[in-house]
């Protein structure tokens, strides 16, 4: 996941002359607290530099746990292809609090809760409690319709470190994209119930053709709402995502919405309110904003270069892990077609270490193995290849090139493609420094 507030805020401060955050990756912790946002059907952790392919580093990824896969709504872009019924063989409450034990041994620093829908899990309290006193980041992906008041109260006593419930649209829009008439007013309380009992909330908003033309008016309610953070996030082509492929954004859309969220998260970062923004699935998104400021702020490209170069872009399989309602481990949530092993069987250590998977071991590899576009692309170091699952799933390779990439052949430095689009003009307020 990109955090945009934080190079946004390194921009504003350059352009003050004051200090700007430090030029290096965020911890696990910090990335899970920018990423404790997701929903039940797209989370993905949040991702930082990568660690050395050999060895362990000091810190254990951070790791989405979906511990049930029911769930209450019919989402289009379930990556793990829930319903409404329950699934056979899920982890009992002690094998999560033996891999608990081990997690935490590991060096994991943060859970994300997922599901399905977790809170249809019985023990779901009981499991985010001892989360909680083992002193693990612990955050709640959910689509929020089963937050009421008495379940604020849990939710509030238990101290969730970040609750995230996704809005993918307003009023049908959203119900027609979760499968479920009434689920965005239902979100909509969940999300004004927990901040009114003070717990960090964020809204998530998946974009796809059905809802692009509510992007500015999801900016809209995150303001009017006052929600602290906004989670742009990409589709990416798993489960359902998969077969609804099709509705995916098209290029030129997405790189006008990441224009206005450009222009968006700079100016709120400019009159200091203090909402994040941040995007996931595309990690193109790092390079296009290192264009956006060569063009509008060419003093401070170098700088902002080396913070998304420390960074490092896609962490799948490094700092992102997946530990599914079985106990089935994946390289991140979109790989659930491809099992590393299982925590049955193997403790999540061991397997998160193995890297005799040829996928696993690409992933660990810096530079990756990528093809195509991305071999060739004079930004490798910043998006680390993007997304592999896209490129599995259209392609059977999991190294060749990104789709979903909406960069210009010109702009990554790729000649003999011919892919081309037109710029979008910055039209935010400019300071005085900038000489505009």
């Amino acid at each position: 996941m990109f955090r945009l507030s934080h190079y946004m805020q390194a921009l504003v401060a350059l352009e003050r002359g004051t200090s700007p955050p430090r030029l290096k990756g965020a911890s696990p912790l910090t990335a899970a607290r920018s990423e404790a946002q997701g929903d039940t059907t797209n989370a993905a952790p949040r991702k930082e530099s990568a660690r050395p392919a050999s060895g362990r580093g000091k810190s254990g990824p951070v790791v989405i746990w979906n511990l049930i896969r029911r769930c209450n709504l019919l989402c289009k872009h379930c990556y793990a292809i829930s319903g409404n019924v329950d699934f056979p063989g899920e982890l009992s409450f002690d094998q999560v609090c033996a891999v608990m034990d081990d997690l935490k041994a590991y060096g994991v620093p943060a859970l994300i809760l997922s599901g399905g829908e977790p809170l249809l899990r019985p023990d779901i309290f009981d499991i985010a409690r001892r989360a909680k006193a083992m002193g693990f980041y612990t955050a709640l992906s959910t689509n929020g319709v089963l937050i009421s008041e008495p379940v604020i109260a849990d939710l509030a006593d238990i101290g969730f470190d970040y609750i995230g419930i996704s809005l993918d649209g307003i009023g049908a829009v959203h119900d027609a994209f979760r499968g479920m008439k009434g689920a965005f007013d239902k979100s909509l309380q969940a999300i004004r119930l927990c901040r009114d009992a003070v717990i960090p909330v964020g809204v998530r908003f998946t974009m796809t053709r059905d809802n692009a033309h509510q992007f500015e008016d999801m900016l809209a309610l995150v303001r009017d709402e006052g929600v602290e953070k906004f989670y742009f996030s990409h589709l990416v082509y798993a489960g359902r995502g998969n077969k609804n492929r099709m509705d995916d954004a098209a290029r030129e859309h997405t790189r006008a919405v990441m224009d206005r969220l450009f222009e968006v998260a700079f100016e709120e970062a400019e009159n200091g309110t203090g909402r994040q923004f941040v995007t996931g699935n595309n990690d193109a998104d790092g390079v296009y904003l290192l264009l956006w400021v060569e063009r509008h702020f060419p003093r401070h490209a170098a700088h902002v270069r080396r913070m998304l170069e420390a960074w490092g872009g896609n962490q799948s399989g490094v700092m992102v892990a997946n530990i599914d309602n079985v106990g089935d481990v994946h390289p991140d949530t979109m790989w659930w077609h491809h099992t590393l092993g299982n925590v049955k069987e193997r403790p999540f250590s061991e397997i998160w270490e193995d890297t005799s998977d040829p996928l696993m071991a690409g992933l660990k590899q810096r530079p990756r193995p990528v093809k195509g576009r991305c071999a060739a692309c004079q930004y490798l170091s910043i998006c680390n290849g993007n997304t592999r699952v896209r490129a599995q799933q259209l392609t059977g390779d999991p190294w060749a090139e990104d789709p979903a990439c909406y960069l210009t052949d010109a702009e990554i430095g790729v000649s003999g493609q011919g892919r081309q689009v037109e710029l979008t003009p910055f039209r935010g307020r400019r300071t005085a420094a900038t000489g505009a």
